[in-house]
């Protein structure tokens, strides 16, 4: 299957699975369990999404492998694996806060962020109707508009955006990171939507973006828009980007930006 038709089935299914999300969200919002810690939530309408995903793309390509937040691991015989966040940023969701999204990527291999093939991915946030669709080496996109990362910027001059754990004592730690780069940049943003956050980047809202602790769905199709606009998606030292660490900016300010987060994180 070539990537433009991987892409439009991502695509076609975040944007029903989307719907669901946003109606759920308007019913009222009901907590189902909670993972790594009690603010660490999940909601039915969380695995509601998932399972329709699942069922949409398998319906779609049976043969493929599956990777969701919810509802864990499934292998496949083709060699392609869906790696899915049904509601990014859940507890935006429960709040009502509209920066939350659904995200869905095709990867290559096994669904490994250290070793996977991204091949094409879409991120949406239902609230706002924004659509962020990437291909590998066939651009990223915000609707029909192609995305590019902002002009270069100083560290001094740059926009960071970063996330938190939702573990007590990782946070603690993260904000007196947080503390000590604040006075070298611009100013940081914390939105809560790992994958909206690296969609930023490549539509140029943040110069850059940081975060430890993020798992495959966070990011597999939010790195692949990121890197299809024109920024450098990576762990520090050149590894690829994991739970260890993801790092993705343009070029200039990701070195930088990598000298003092490689001095810093802990």
């Amino acid at each position: 299957m070539p990537h433009d038709a991987l892409l439009t089935l991502a695509r076609d299914v975040a944007v029903e699975a989307g719907e669901l999300a946003a109606r759920r969200r308007a019913e009222g919002v009901e907590i189902a369990d909670h993972k790594s810690s009690p603010v660490d939530v999940v909601t039915l309408a969380d695995r509601e999404t998932e399972h329709l995903i699942r069922e949409l793309l398998a319906d779609a390509r049976p043969n493929d492998g599956f990777l969701g937040e919810e509802g864990g691991e499934a292998g496949g015989s083709s060699g392609l694996t869906w790696v899915v966040d049904p509601i990014d940023g859940t507890v935006n969701y429960l709040y009502g806060i509209p920066h939350w999204a659904v995200s869905i990527a095709v990867v290559e291999g096994d669904p490994d962020p250290l070793t996977w093939r991204a091949l094409a991915g879409c991120v949406t946030n239902p609230v706002t109707g924004e659509i962020y669709t990437a291909s590998d080496a066939g651009g990223a996109f915000s609707g029909n508009q192609q995305l590019r990362v902002a002009e270069p910027a100083s560290l001094a001059q740059s926009l960071i955006g970063t996330g938190f754990s939702y573990d007590a004592i990782v946070r603690g730690e993260q904000g007196e990171f947080v503390a000590r780069l604040l006075p070298l940049v611009r100013d940081i943003r914390r939105f809560g939507t790992a994958s909206l956050d690296l969609c930023a980047v490549a539509t140029g809202r943040l110069n850059g973006y940081f975060e430890r602790g993020l798992k495959p769905w966070d990011h597999a199709a939010a790195a692949l828009v990121a890197r299809e606009a024109g920024a450098v998606v990576t762990g520090l030292g050149g590894a690829p980007a994991s739970a260890e660490f993801l790092l993705a900016a343009p070029a200039e300010l990701a070195s930088a930006l990598e000298r003092e987060l490689a001095n810093r994180v802990a």
